[in-house]
């Protein structure tokens, strides 16, 4: 079954990196277990959103302590950069090149650290702003939110060229579709936006009152996933027809804060209910979850990423503990 699997996603290829477009196609466990294993990080100032590097290591954010670290997955080691004064990182992806990218919410940057010698150049936001969470496309492109700035941003990486979009609904968290769509939540406007690249234009979809939709991602047969922070609910997406499939209210209901969201090889669907330190897996095709209970309280997951293996990595931003569930 692993080598059916691997042949798989060899021949989908850059496809399937819609689970969190973070450049790392993510792979799927033929079986999760649910073993969860948990480390403390070196700097627990709200560290936050992991992401996977081509080298199999895990990147987090310390925003608070305003360095980049590595998790090293064979050592179960730390390393740690600094970064300029004021950047507090919010989020972060590696580039098939090992480069990390990541959001400077304290000083309106995108940066770039090479972990190889350490360097650190910053890109400015023409806005300047609270860049917050960023994705990669197929194309090399970094497109990003800027929460409180109410901008969609755009990244050259060969230039260093950023574009912004202005838009509204303070945009959190965002993914591309298969047609290279922008797909970003607009929390405060209880509905999604999409931004069309080719044209810049952005059009709105109603998600309902109270919804709050907090983050989203790319299934592999091209369907959104989205977490309805405001009531609990987790929503199914038509990016081509520009409608919701259907909803599904999340175990925990209403008060469980359904947060992060990611989606595996097997088009498994992980959310967290930040409020109540579990992880719903939804089974698409049984239109079934299983819960797993985290081993710390108070975890705080704000982001959450599949490896290339098929593991769930998250970050616990309130307890300073990386964890993964395999």
């Amino acid at each position: 079954m692993r080598r059916t699997l691997a042949i798989y996603l060899l021949i989908a290829g850059p496809a399937l990196a819609g689970g969190s477009n973070y450049g790392i196609v993510p792979g799927a466990l033929p079986q999760v277990q649910g073993k969860v294993t948990e480390w403390p990080v070196p700097t627990p100032q709200f560290a936050r959103d992991p992401a996977p590097g081509p080298d199999g290591n895990i990147y987090i954010a310390v925003m608070s302590g305003n360095r980049i670290a590595r998790f090293d997955t064979k050592t179960k080691t730390f390393r740690e950069w600094d970064l300029p004064g004021g950047a507090r990182p919010h989020g972060l992806l590696v580039d098939a090149e090992g480069i990390v990218w990541y959001t400077g919410n304290g000083n309106g940057t995108i940066g770039r650290l090479d972990p190889k010698t350490g360097a650190v150049t910053s890109h400015r936001a023409p806005s300047g702003g609270d860049p917050h969470t960023l994705v990669i496309d197929e194309k090399g492109i970094i497109w990003f939110t800027v929460q409180n700035g109410q901008r969609i941003g755009r990244l050259d990486r060969a230039s260093g060229k950023i574009t912004e979009y202005k838009t509204s609904g303070n945009p959190y968290g965002l993914a591309i579709d298969k047609s290279g769509a922008v797909w970003f939540c607009r929390i405060g406007e209880e509905s999604l936006g999409r931004l069309d690249p080719a044209t810049g234009q952005i059009t709105h979809l109603d998600t309902g009152s109270g919804s709050r939709p907090r983050r989203v991602a790319t299934a592999p047969d091209g369907m959104l996933w989205v977490t309805l922070y405001g009531n609990g609910k987790l929503i199914k997406v038509d990016p081509q027809a520009r409608r919701i499939v259907k909803e599904y209210a999340l175990p925990a209901g209403r008060g469980g804060g359904p947060y992060a969201v990611t989606v595996d090889a097997a088009g498994r669907v992980w959310a967290n209910e930040i409020d109540t330190d579990t992880v719903a897996l939804f089974e698409p095709k049984t239109e079934s979850f299983r819960v797993i209970a985290l081993p710390s309280k108070n975890t705080g997951i704000r982001k959450a990423i599949i490896d290339a293996q098929g593991r769930y990595w998250y970050m616990g931003s309130h307890n300073g503990r990386l964890g993964v569930i395999e």
